[in-house]
């Protein structure tokens, strides 16, 4: 069993974070977290009561989870700390606070290495990926269909071939960010706290650089206009997207090249129109052709097939006809061509016509349905 000490103001570490002294590390972990989010003066704006307990909380949790520290204290409290070459708040080791970091960090906007006046971690600064360039490419339903190659024009960013995407006119070097001293980060104070900020002035990386390439001014990327080769997959359709990898723009100091997403726009088409795999087109015959049956020819993107329209057809009935539509881009099967009939009605009549229609009209009425068809046949004959 632990032995009981005491600190200043009668409270021991135990107590100011509300555990046993048998508490376990995940338990000590878990109760300053709970008194770190209560006391945090982000929170209690002006309250130096509560300022003052988020101070003690993170006092013991420094101690405790320490198992070097925490034994000493166990045993000879916190004069035996001090004996230790442990000289109070001010001292403290900011790593046993990792955990808490990135939580209350990003939720407080405050580096816990700095309010514990410790070395702040320098953030290591990775060369960054390229840009992903976008751009939008027209083809015709048949492109699209079959699959087609199309070149494609573009300007894009690309290392520059005089300072080899150093940024620096050859011949020449860096020297160290005198505004960070060479650490990539700032701190500023904000009221209890410092806050750790990018260097502005080297952008993170500690070192600014004495002479800029003249040819990309410092960017270490020049334009470029370049032509490509893109291949296009039969079955693609509107709003697709193709990827060319690589060949968006370039990455910094060696890091990969960005890609470029192709976004695929569909033409109007005069006679076709698609959904999906189907397409979908439209047909006149005329009338008496819809009330006799008759076989009609169908183009399709491939040739031109016969349909056969039986007796009796009404306006804007629809036929199938299979495997006359696209490519599946996924299942790699064809969809299927849907024609819809339209029952064209004549204009400009001759004499003969007209009067063969009104002997129609008057069987229409005067005779049952089911006899009605064969006289028409009979007349038209």
């Amino acid at each position: 069993m632990r032995g009981l000490v005491n600190m200043r103001n009668n409270e021991n570490y135990y107590e100011i974070l509300g555990v046993s002294q048998n508490a376990s590390p995940e338990d000590i972990k878990k109760a300053y977290r709970q008194k770190a989010l209560q006391y945090h003066p982000d929170r209690n704006p002006g309250d130096k009561d509560a300022e003052e307990k988020f101070k003690k909380a993170s006092e013991a949790y420094s101690v405790l989870i320490d198992s070097e520290k925490r034994s000493v204290y166990d045993r000879f409290g916190e004069e035996g700390l001090k004996g230790e070459g442990y000289s109070g708040f001010s001292g403290f080791d900011s790593s046993a606070f990792e955990d808490f970091e990135d939580i209350l960090g990003r939720f407080f906007n405050f580096g816990f290495g700095d309010f514990f006046g410790s070395r702040q971690r320098q953030r290591r600064a990775y060369p960054r990926r390229g840009r992903d360039l976008a751009l939008e490419l027209e083809v015709t339903l048949e492109e699209a269909a079959f699959g087609t190659e199309k070149e494609i024009k573009l300007n894009r960013k690309e290392m520059c071939p005089q300072c080899s995407g150093s940024k620096m006119q050859p011949g020449t070097g860096k020297s160290t960010c005198h505004y960070c001293d060479g650490r990539g980060q700032i701190h500023i104070r904000r009221g209890f706290f410092t806050i750790a900020q990018t260097c502005h002035r080297c952008k993170g990386t500690g070192e600014i650089i004495d002479s800029p390439c003249k040819k990309c001014h410092g960017t270490g990327k020049v334009s470029r206009k370049r032509t490509l080769s893109v291949k296009i997959p039969a079955g693609v359709d509107e709003g697709h997207k193709l990827r060319m990898a690589g060949e968006g723009e370039a990455g910094e100091k060696g890091a990969p090249s960005g890609d470029l997403y192709i976004l695929i726009r569909l033409k109007k088409h005069k006679f076709f129109e698609r959904e999906g795999s189907d397409l979908h087109c439209q047909i006149s015959i005329t009338f008496p052709q819809a009330a006799l049956g008759t076989t009609v020819e169908v183009p399709t993107l491939e040739d031109k097939q016969e349909l056969k329209i039986p007796a009796g057809t009404q306006t804007d009935e629809i036929f199938k006809i299979k495997g006359r539509g696209v490519k599946d881009l996924e299942r790699k099967t064809k969809g299927n061509l849907y024609v819809r009939v339209n029952i064209k009605t004549p204009k400009n009549l001759t004499k003969k016509q007209k009067e063969i229609l009104r002997q129609f009209e008057e069987l229409s009425s005067d005779e049952e349905d089911k006899n009605i068809l064969n006289k028409v046949k009979d007349i038209l004959h």
